[in-house]
């Protein structure tokens, strides 16, 4: 079920953090805030004309143009997500938002764990990256503009998914962001390889872990706790298309996705690629930042029943991301002429591996008929297919997609094995289609 609340209900609450969130307006003691830059130019979309006195207007106000209606807020630049939380902000993007080659910036979904942090005032260039550890034979401190000068910088099309994607469908309930299908996307990326810095660093023999650490804030607001701090080991971290990056789609990273700089593990679970990146750790050991202990992004290491404890002992860290694919047109739900063929289109990923095959099925799975699917522009990208496919008779149809990676592992019709936290449900994708004469 997803959550969306109104402006009134989230003003109510926190005058203070609705203007953050809404505004990227930052508020000082004085309660009088200042909007500019992308604040004031949400703000000014959002009412629809500038606002030529802005810098008066008080913290926590809800413009006259919107105060007449509690409809559920949007995230400025995100308009058609769904919004899923808002403390901290979740929002995902309908399967059919999701039909471009590569995901535009507007349609990436969005997946935080604190309070973001104020960007506005940053000097990107100056913006500095620290990396030490146990394991760091040649700690290093350097800035965003050393960074784009010292290494040979890479744009690849890489693939980004919630390890939570598709949690809204089991049963018993797990908890967390209800997702449904949208918390994936494969936007252009720019940066430089990882393993170029670790390798100036010198990574010692006994190193088994990257992990990260970040500018965002625990929504406690307490400055000793830290939202998040994943990683991954050392042979992900030295693979090709690991990227610090600070470009998404050719345009610097909107600050919702970790502006300045920020890591990209492709293919494993999202919170690997930390955000609003500060600090890098070479472990010799595995990781034991936030959310990395206890059940978080682990699933049981044998199968369980549906709703069984399983102790924290008994699960295993998620790595690479199972194989999966998405209907992104048409959209589900659409009326169509039986006499006439439907195209079909979609992508289809498998975490760390490749996607060979394709399938469709229009009688709940009975038969399944082979979609053209094209290879990969690099590794880590998602992949494309297309097809048609004819109706037999007038009435209700559903569309199933399944795909096969390259170790013959495939999607299942139904959903996968529960786990308590709702991972990595990669059932085939449906969409509905009323047929008619």
């Amino acid at each position: 079920m997803k959550k969306l609340r109104g402006m009134h209900e989230l003003y109510a609450e926190d005058e203070i953090y609705a203007d953050e969130m809404l505004w990227r307006r930052k508020t000082p003691l004085t309660r009088r805030g200042f909007l500019r830059g992308a604040g004031l130019s949400a703000m000014s979309a959002a009412v629809g004309a500038s606002i030529p006195f802005a810098k008066y207007m008080p913290a926590g106000l809800i413009p006259a143009a919107l105060a007449q209606t509690d409809a559920p807020f949007e995230i400025p630049g995100k308009n058609g997500l769904m919004v899923l939380n808002d403390r901290p902000i979740n929002a995902e993007t309908p399967a059919h938002l999701l039909d471009d080659r590569v995901t535009p910036t507007n349609r990436l979904f969005v997946r935080n764990n604190g309070i973001p942090p104020f960007t506005d005032d940053i000097e990107p260039l100056a913006w500095r990256l620290t990396i030490e550890g146990e394991s760091c034979l040649r700690p290093l401190s350097i800035t965003l503009e050393e960074l784009k000068g010292r290494y040979k910088r890479h744009t690849l099309q890489l693939q980004i998914e919630c390890g939570g994607n598709g949690r809204s469908e089991f049963y018993p309930a797990a908890k967390g962001n209800q997702w449904t299908t949208g918390a994936i996307g494969c936007p252009e990326w720019t940066g430089v390889r990882l393993r170029d810095v670790l390798d100036d660093c010198g990574v010692a023999r006994d190193a088994v872990y990257v992990a990260y650490e970040a500018a965002d804030t625990h929504l406690s607001g307490d400055p000793t706790k830290r939202p998040i701090s994943r990683g991954v080991p050392i042979h992900k971290a030295m693979e090709a298309e690991s990227l610090l990056v600070w470009e998404m789609n050719g345009e610097p990273l909107p600050p919702l996705h970790g502006y300045p700089l920020r890591l990209l593990c492709a293919g494993w679970p999202a919170s690997v690629s930390g955000k609003w990146l500060q600090r890098l750790l070479i472990r010799d050991r595995v990781h034991d930042g936030e959310k990395m202990t206890g059940q978080s992004y682990r699933v049981p290491c044998k199968p369980i029943e549906p709703g069984e404890a399983v102790a924290d002992q008994d699960m295993c860290i998620i790595e690479s991301m199972p194989v999966k694919s998405l209907i992104t047109y048409p959209k589900s739900g659409i009326q169509h002429p039986r006499d006439q063929k439907l195209n079909l289109r979609g992508h289809a990923w498998a975490g760390d591996d490749r996607v060979r095959r394709l399938y469709t099925s229009v009688d709940f799975g009975a038969t399944w008929q082979a979609a053209k699917l094209d290879k990969p522009v690099n590794r880590l990208a998602w992949q494309h297919w297309q097809t048609s496919v004819r109706f037999p008779a007038d009435g209700y149809f559903e569309v199933w997609a399944r795909a096969e990676d390259d170790n013959g592992e495939s999607q299942p019709m139904v959903l996968p094995g529960w786990n308590p936290r709702g991972y990595l449900n990669n059932a085939c994708h449906r969409v509905a289609v009323m047929v008619h004469a």
